[in-house]
């Protein structure tokens, strides 16, 4: 087990991934360390989505922009040689006025106010009223007040695309070790230098934390603590059934159930379709640490939603539940860059559902870190320190 690596990627869901492809292709020697097998955590039970829709003008949204264009790049030169990963870019739909109680007026008033603010910052959307939603999802409910199309967004299939860039990482000469738990660090002078797992001592110039849920507890066997939590989401599987949900389409309480930092269940109604005919339909949000048990209210609130949206998913059956652990960031931005607490060590988590999303620009912007390149994007706004109420050393670098 013993080497020595330019950089230690901990995690080999599909943000390790992409941080091991982007610095792989780089020339720097790269090992993943997994502490269970391939598309072990949030990667594999998520639902693919590579949104520009559900974020407002700021520091996450430029890096959805960013990585929106990287995923077209990424999966371009992936091609056939890696799989099909099932990149399809069939846009969102937000809707507004569907439910009981829902003020169609005012929702589509602040969905409007919305659309102009991310229209400023570089967003494609387009408003709709009833009849302009209907015409783009025919089998949708007529009850609605009106929506936003967002024709930028995207969807993947998560599984594909991390194996996909973890077989490039490898033809970039990477090693990929899965089931290898890291527990300790390996210090010196202070420094992170390598890590230490259960089959031996890894020598490395970067140890990049992208272990998802997992993350802070990673990050505190370094002594740099940082309040990335799980936070639990229920997904619905519906059988095959012939076309019927074209886009990507949440009701527009899902950008304030988003935005949420409350450990309680919440739940908004989100609906689209797969290439294999199943229907995925979410989402629910609950802080509940790691607890894996069955949420039968979260699952009955999601087929609730999902009829009340789509009124012909009551004839359809649900094949499976699945769930998974999301890394929750309490100020719901990710933890991107070198921690000055303690060099060596690079952070690449706390995207809670948006990590397939912002994979790529993610990635791009660790190997940017790694090899001394001025960012593309400022790194202030994602600072791994920012929660600390000390930061022993403010100008560190990696």
């Amino acid at each position: 087990m013993a080497g020595s690596f330019d950089v230690v990627v901990v995690g080999a869901g599909i943000v390790g991934a992409a941080c091991a492809y982007a610095c792989a292709r780089r020339g720097l020697t790269v090992a993943v360390l997994e502490r269970a097998g391939l598309v072990a955590g949030a990667t594999g039970s998520g639902e693919g989505n590579l949104l520009v829709s559900d974020k407002l003008p700021g520091p996450e949204l430029e890096l959805a922009l960013f990585s929106n264009g990287l995923w077209r790049r990424w999966a371009a030169e992936l091609g056939d040689r890696y799989g099909d990963i099932e990149l399809e870019v069939k846009g969102g739909l937000v809707v507004t006025g569907v439910g009981p109680g829902a003020d169609g007026a005012a929702g589509l008033a602040g969905l409007r106010e919305t659309a102009r603010a991310q229209s400023a910052a570089g967003v494609l959307v387009e408003l709709l009223d009833r009849a302009g939603v209907r015409e783009r999802e025919p089998a949708i409910t007529p009850e609605l007040a009106g929506g936003l199309f967002y024709p930028q967004d995207m969807q993947l299939m998560p599984a594909k695309a991390a194996a996909a860039l973890l077989a490039a990482a490898r033809d970039h000469g990477a090693e990929v070790r899965l089931r290898t738990e890291v527990v300790a660090m390996l210090r010196d002078a202070g420094r992170v230098v390598g890590v230490r797992t259960g089959a031996g001592p890894v020598a490395a110039g970067h140890v990049v934390n992208a272990a998802g849920a997992w993350a802070g507890r990673l990050a505190g066997l370094a002594g740099a603590d940082t309040p990335v939590a799980p936070r639990r989401g229920f997904i619905l599987v519906t059988e095959p059934v012939p076309p019927l949900v074209r886009h990507k389409v949440y009701s527009a309480d899902y950008l304030a159930n988003v935005a949420s930092g409350d450990a309680a269940l919440q739940t908004s109604t989100v609906v689209e379709g797969t290439p294999a005919g199943t229907i995925l339909i979410g989402a629910s949000r609950e802080l509940v640490d790691f607890d894996r048990r069955h949420n039968a209210e979260a699952v009955r609130r999601l087929a609730q939603g999902a009829v009340r949206l789509f009124p012909p998913l009551a004839a359809v059956r649900a094949m499976r539940v699945y769930h998974g652990f999301r890394p929750f960031s309490p100020d719901h931005l990710p933890v991107i860059g070198a921690d000055p607490r303690v060099p060596g060590l690079v952070h690449a988590h706390g995207h809670e559902g948006a990590g397939i999303g912002l994979a790529p620009a993610t990635a791009h912007l660790v190997a940017q870190v790694v090899t001394g390149e001025r960012p593309d994007l400022a790194l202030d706004p994602f600072a791994p320190a920012r929660f600390s109420s000390e930061v022993e050393t403010a100008g560190a670098t990696a």
